[in-house]
This record gives C-alpha cells, sequence and structure tokens, in this order.
C-alpha cells in the first residue's frame, strides 16, 4: 500500500508537504506541485488516513445526513425511493469535492451530539426538523448546518424547501376539475409544522375554492410503506362513494393502487389517484400514475452546496430555498365529466 513517503518520494517533495496538500493546506504550495501530487494520488488509489485527518484538523471530511430524528420511525432510509434520490445526490456532490457521507439516524439532541463529537462530522443535513427543543439543541453544535424540508422558522439558519401547500393544491385541484367531490387524503401522520400539514392545506385550500366542505373522515394517515398502502388501498375499495384519492407520496400511491387491485377495483375506472415525488414508482404504476414533480435530487445538491460554502466560509446569497413544483399528468385520474364509452 502506498504511504506519504512514497508519494513524496516520487513527487520530489517532502512529507509535510504532501501532507499539506492531502489535508487541503495548500496555501504555501504551486499548482504544478499541486497537481503532480494529487496525480500520483489518484493514481496509487491512496486514501488518506481519516484518523490522522481528524487529529490534524479537530474534524474529520465526514459530512452527515440524518434523516430519521424520532424512535417512531422503522426501516431504513434507503427503502424511501425519495430520499434514496437526495441522498445519491449529496453523495455524488461530496466525492467530488473529497468528503465522505455518513448516513445515520439519532433519536434526540443526546444521540445526535454523540455522533457529532465522535465522528468530529465536518457539516450536517437533516430532514423534516420542526422548530422544538431537538432544534434548539442542534443550533448549538457549532458545525454548519443545512435543513431540507423542514418548516422552521430561523434566518441564520440555511435551508431547502418545496412548494408543498401548493402542491397539495394542485393535486387536489386536478381531481376536482374531473369533477370528483368526495376525495380522499392519504399521508403519513400530520405533525404540526410539517412538510403534510402543509399539503393537507393545500388540499383544504383547493376544496374550499370549489366549494366542497372538508370532512376529516377523508383523512387516512399511515406509514408509507407498501404494506400499509395496500391496506389501506383494502380499506379504500370499501367506500364506493369515495372517486378520487390524494396520496402525499408516490411510494404510498403505489401501495394503495396495489390493495385496490387486489380487491378488483379499477383505476382509473372505479377510482382515481395522484402521487406526490414524481419518483420512477410513478411511471411504473400500472396505470402510470399522475403525480406532483419535485427535483429531488436539486434539493440533494442544493443542500450540499450550502454546506461546502459554509465550510469554505463563503457568503451564502440566498439561505432559505423554495423549489417549485408542477403536476405530471399520466393515467391514474377518470374525467367523471365525460362519460365512458358504450361498448355494445
Amino acid at each position: 500500500m502506498v504511504t506519504l513517503k512514497d508519494i513524496a518520494a516520487e513527487a520530489g517533495v517532502s512529507i509535510t508537504t504532501v501532507s499539506n496538500v492531502v489535508h487541503n493546506r495548500k496555501s504555501r504550495v504551486s499548482a504544478e506541485r499541486i497537481a503532480k501530487i494529487w496525480e500520483i494520488i489518484e493514481r496509487e488509489h491512496y486514501v488518506p488516513s481519516m484518523t490522522a485527518r481528524s487529529l490534524a484538523n479537530d474534524q474529520s471530511s465526514i459530512i452527515g445526513i440524518v434523516t430519521h430524528i424520532t424512535p417512531q420511525n422503522t426501516g431504513s432510509t434507503v427503502d424511501d425511493p425519495f430520499m434514496s434520490s437526495i441522498v445519491a445526490s449529496v453523495e455524488q456532490r461530496t466525492r467530488e469535492e473529497g468528503y465522505y457521507l455518513m448516513i445515520r439516524s439519532a433519536e434526540d439532541e443526546d444521540a445526535l451530539a454523540s455522533l457529532i463529537h465522535s465522528w468530529r462530522l465536518s457539516g450536517l443535513i437533516l430532514t423534516g426538523v420542526f422548530q422544538d427543543d431537538f432544534f434548539e439543541s442542534m443550533k448549538k453544535l457549532g458545525i454548519p448546518l443545512v435543513l431540507i424540508d423542514s418548516y422552521v422558522d430561523d434566518p441564520d439558519i440555511c435551508s431547502v424547501g418545496l412548494e408543498d401547500e401548493q402542491g397539495g393544491y394542485i393535486a387536489t385541484k386536478h381531481l376536482l376539475e374531473n369533477g370528483h367531490r368526495v376525495i380522499a387524503f392519504a399521508s403519513p401522520s400530520i405533525q404540526p409544522g410539517g412538510v403534510i400539514e402543509q399539503r393537507l392545506r393545500g388540499y383544504q385550500r383547493a376544496l374550499s375554492e370549489y366549494g366542497v366542505p372538508y370532512d376529516s373522515s377523508l383523512i387516512f394517515t399511515q406509514e408509507i410503506t407498501v404494506q400499509e398502502g395496500k391496506a389501506l388501498g383494502r380499506k379504500l375499495s370499501e367506500k364506493p362513494e369515495i372517486t378520487g384519492i390524494f396520496a402525499s407520496a408516490d411510494m404510498l400511491a403505489a401501495g394503495i393502487m396495489a390493495g385496490l387491485s387486489e380487491c378488483g377495483v379499477s383505476i382509473p375506472r372505479d377510482k382515481s389517484i395522484v402521487g406526490f415525488d414524481d419518483h420512477y414508482l410513478a411511471q411504473l404504476a400500472i396505470p402510470s400514475l399522475t403525480t406532483i414533480h419535485q427535483d429531488a435530487e436539486q434539493k440533494g445538491f442544493l443542500a450540499t452546496e450550502m454546506i461546502l460554502a459554509q465550510l469554505r466560509r463563503k457568503a451564502i446569497v440566498d439561505k432559505h430555498i423554495i423549489l417549485p413544483v408542477r403536476l405530471v399528468e399520466r393515467s391514474s385520474v377518470r374525467n367523471l365529466n365525460q362519460s365512458l364509452p358504450h361498448h355494445e
């Protein structure tokens, strides 16, 4: 295995110079020597010691992404196709910049603080954080921080979010425009100050605009898993009065569609459904799923750029980015304003 000494000998420089380049302390090293050293490093597949980096800089080259922060959450982050897209985007960008990515969960602020101090994390990306004691403790940890999908009102904390309320409105309005008046809202638990609450508000705004009374009995909450979705689909199959369904995630929508199909309910002939995310599941579903598009990869990219800017002490022009949404029409919504063709 190649060592710093081997690289220094081939490059014709001291071990200290190679170490400075590896640890990004390059102010006294010429561009030519830097290029030569990195050419050798890449050719020999040299991997710097993370322990040595931590001791030298009092922090590692690890950026953490924490996606589940409550004990109630189960399963793996990568089980969720939407979160997998965010993580993949963050991993690619951090790797390009010489950082490593750690994906972990933390049940409370003590667990998160222990994680940060044990690994000397350089920066932290969190999703779904609420304005609570956990957030207040997190602010005091003293490392670069970016929030994704978190409705936290703090001008000093960088965040990347989405037009969640607008997305809920567009999805529900599309069903209403197609003649549906009894529309179910399906989602995980609805917590105050979260993205699901915002999407529910969009659902309510669309109903109000069309003069349709809000009915809490049409709100169905459960975990976003295939089995939970299928179970809800079977439950909805017993409610013929519900002709439209807005599911707050494509993964949940796909499960509902599978459950409905098991019970002989045809989509969109008997029930119409709109999802949220526009992941590949939306195109693989049968029929293909009408959904709200959001750019998960861009969320991850922008969050990583914010972390990198903080690490380099660069000014961030816009600390709070809200990405747009749009409707993608496919085949899962029937227009009730048009009669079905009559077959002789």
